[in-house]
């Protein structure tokens, strides 16, 4: 995802910024570790060197006894900085988790194509990694020019040899990411494709098992499929021949640092306790090198997801707080709107300019694909303008707070989702703070109340992923009562008796009765005549223009009227 305009830093890379002091603590806590882990080869040198030769007991008890203080030390060290990462990771949770489920919704309704977790997914993948024990090695990394210095002091020769090694080192693994960088970013984004498909399969079940589908979705699957797999095996190749090469390499530059070492010795140059040291200080300063490549994978995933999350962030900036406005009294106006769908190219909407009154009941209706159910997303803020305004009581709706101006709105979209968790959830919204009376009002104004009482669990029945499996009618018939919930003062109903049976249509026009009685602005889309009777006013929509707007009697005699003029033309016309 590329980000067009210019714009300050997200909030992840200011997030990772206040961690700033507890990244320097961490700097710290490594440099006083690496300097402790100086002990195992200077306690060799002391007793090659000196404990030895001179066959002094004393001295190899003291100097013991210091090295397993600086062990101690290195066991303490080691467990607090382990302990501040796994505090800077859970500190970032705190306070990105928020803002990541935010965006991830904000990201569902721009682009319906995407919607998943993948957001969170990348934020894991990072919290993982600077929680984890791979960030380590990048901790201790800048400190080996240390032990090289120290090589440096024992023979010139030593540390030629010793900054060498770990040159070519750093080469191999410089080379092994930019040897896989691409198709490992290739490969994940095959593999999202994939997943993603797969993901929808799943979703359509019923229609894949009733049809025979699953044998031709297998063969696209795994074209899908067999297209990351190349391009992971290929890149996992890559990065197995310079691992190996560098692992390879390492261990024979640790084995022949002994023979150098007896060289140097031999000569007079080096004492034989600087053999045993200086091949333990090689091996500490290549250490962190190898912590590195053995968790570049690890590193190069939370880069990737980094660089993936930051785009996203920056794109779909956090809202400012906004001012809370009075509670609205369900006055909606459209002021040429022009809409464009998420992912799509032609205006569904096209110029549309009305205004619903507070308290009206409005029915909506028109032939398929007239862009009433465009109407009532935009009415609701599911979907934004591309051109003109919506406005609620006055004030255009992007400024409300969309979290505050919903509890002020009930919606019942086409497709029915209910939530995993109980039915009083579902019909409180999930709302921690609902009543039991709250609940079976809504439920009662609905009509669903003993619908409810009937069900194994009553209102404790779970739905959804792991609950019981509900009918559409039923299903429609708790989302009226989820719409109703808290006295809305605006109701949008979506065919809203799609569904339903003889029972559940009289329970609808009976709540449509109870909202008109309350003064609720409400609006609908039918393609029923029993509902319309209802509404003291008719939209009919064609081709995402409002072709007709005023009385429901006005409006259906015009309606009649045409329907008149058309059976006799075509009656003229059999003449």
């Amino acid at each position: 995802m590329s980000v067009n305009t210019k714009q300050d830093k997200s909030d992840l890379q200011k997030a990772l910024k206040d961690m700033k002091k507890i990244f320097i603590s961490i700097g710290i806590y490594s440099f006083f570790l690496n300097l402790l882990m100086l002990a195992p080869p200077f306690y060799m040198l002391v007793v090659y060197d000196i404990v030895m030769p001179s066959n002094n007991i004393d001295t190899l008890i003291l100097v013991t006894a210091i090295a397993i203080m600086f062990f101690i030390g290195m066991w303490i060290l080691e467990f607090v900085r382990a302990k501040i990462l796994i505090y800077a990771s859970n500190r970032l949770d705190l306070v990105m988790n928020k803002r990541i489920f935010n965006t991830t919704f904000d990201l569902a309704s721009k682009y319906p194509n995407r919607a998943n977790i993948q957001p969170f997914r990348d934020f894991s993948t990072i919290k993982n990694f600077l929680g984890g024990s791979a960030i380590v090695a990048f901790f201790d990394f800048p400190w080996f020019p240390l032990y090289i210095a120290i090589m440096f002091a024992f023979s010139p020769i030593y540390g030629l040899y010793g900054l060498g090694a770990t040159v070519i080192i750093i080469l191999l693994t410089f080379l092994n990411e930019k040897a896989t960088k691409d198709g490992l970013e290739a490969s994940n984004e095959e593999y999202q494709k994939a997943v993603g498909f797969f993901d929808n399969n799943i979703r359509n079940v019923e229609v894949v098992k009733a049809m025979g589908m699953k044998e031709n979705l297998h063969h696209i699957w795994m074209d899908k499929y067999n297209k990351y797999l190349m391009i992971q095996t290929k890149a996992s190749q890559t990065a197995s021949f310079y691992s190996n090469a560098s692992k390879s390499f390492r261990m024979m530059s640790s084995s022949l640092m002994y023979g150098v070492g007896a060289l140097l010795a031999i000569a007079g140059l080096i004492s034989p306790g600087m053999i045993i040291a200086g091949a333990v200080l090689l091996g500490r300063a290549l250490q962190p090198i190898s912590q590195v490549i053995a968790s570049w994978k690890s590193f190069t995933n939370a880069k990737m997801a980094y660089h993936k999350l930051n785009d996203l962030l920056l794109e779909f900036p956090e809202e400012d707080d906004k001012l809370v406005l009075p509670e609205p009294k369900g006055i909606i106006r459209f002021e040429g709107v022009v809409t464009i769908p998420p992912l799509g190219e032609k205006a569904v909407l096209k110029g549309i300019s009305l205004q619903i009154n507070s308290g009206e009941m409005v029915g909506i209706i028109g032939p398929s694909a007239a862009g009433k159910s465009s109407f009532v997303k935009c009415a609701v803020g599911v979907w934004s303008p591309s051109g003109g305004n919506i406005r609620i009581d006055g004030a255009d709706i992007s400024q409300y707070d969309s979290v505050k101006l919903g509890k002020h709105i009930g919606y019942l979209p086409q497709d029915i989702e209910l939530f995993e968790g109980t039915i009083a959830q579902n019909i409180a919204r999930f709302n921690f703070d609902a009543t039991d009376e709250d609940i079976i009002t809504a439920a009662k104004l609905s009509g669903t109340h003993e619908l409810i009482l009937n069900l194994p669990h009553g209102y404790g029945s779970r739905v959804g992923v792991s609950g019981m499996s509900l009918s559409g009618g039923q299903k429609q018939r708790i989302g009226l009562a989820r719409a109703m919930y808290g006295n809305p003062k605006m109701v949008i109903l979506d065919e809203p008796n799609s569904n339903l049976d003889d029972a559940g249509e009289y329970a609808l026009m009976m709540a449509l009765r109870v909202l008109k009685d309350k003064g609720v602005t409400v609006i609908f889309v039918t393609h029923k005549t029993n509902l319309v009777g209802l509404a003291d006013k008719l939209i009919l929509m064609q081709d995402g223009l409002v072709t007709q707007y005023d009385h429901t009697q006005k409006v259906l005699n015009i309606l009649s009227g045409e329907n008149e003029k058309a059976k006799k033309i075509s009656e003229e016309g059999k003449d």
